[in-house]
């Protein structure tokens, strides 16, 4: 949930900010030069939104907070940063693991297809005014059948298919 939704966005954090979480779960991971604790806490709605065109569509809330630290190996500093991101759902009576599992998985489509076709596919950098979403299903449509054909590096296939049709036409749609 972004904040360009003020109104939704205002209501959905006053109701976290007043209440005690139903269910919470913390994790920490721990990286290369990186340390990231998030914490995710789930609010069933109930009636706390009964006032608001919002009542009948959202049933949980969920507030995942996050705190990164980043090792700075020029300086040998540690930079704090924290984001608080909310999310809101239909669905209720899931417990916070599975919650904060589905949000991971979540960032897992965004690297897998959206970081591909911005990078790979330079979707970003698109002159296309006129139907763009032709376009898109059409990159869309090749992603698909790469990754049917088990191509892991998307960017190589692309590369190797502009230096030789025969290549394109090994891959086939099933």
């Amino acid at each position: 949930m972004k904040a360009n939704q003020a109104n939704l966005f205002e209501a959905v954090r006053a109701v976290a900010d007043s209440r005690v979480p139903d269910d919470a779960a913390s994790s920490r991971n721990k990286g290369r030069s990186r340390q990231e604790d998030r914490t995710v806490e789930v609010f069933l709605v109930g009636d706390a939104l009964a006032e608001t065109e919002w009542q009948p569509f959202i049933k949980t809330i969920i507030r995942v907070t996050r705190r990164t630290l980043l090792h700075s190996a020029a300086t040998g500093l540690w930079d704090q940063r924290g984001e608080v991101a909310f999310y809101v759902s239909s669905a209720d009576g899931f417990p916070a693991t599975e919650w904060a599992a589905a949000i991971r998985g979540h960032w897992g489509i965004e690297n897998r297809n959206h970081y591909v076709r911005d990078v790979s596919c330079d979707e970003d950098k698109s002159r296309i005014r006129d139907n763009p979403g032709i376009m898109a299903r059409a990159r869309s449509f090749a992603l698909n059948i790469m990754r049917k054909n088990g191509i892991t590096n998307v960017a190589q296939a692309l590369w190797m298919g502009a230096l030789s049709l025969d290549h394109i036409l090994e891959y086939k749609a099933i």
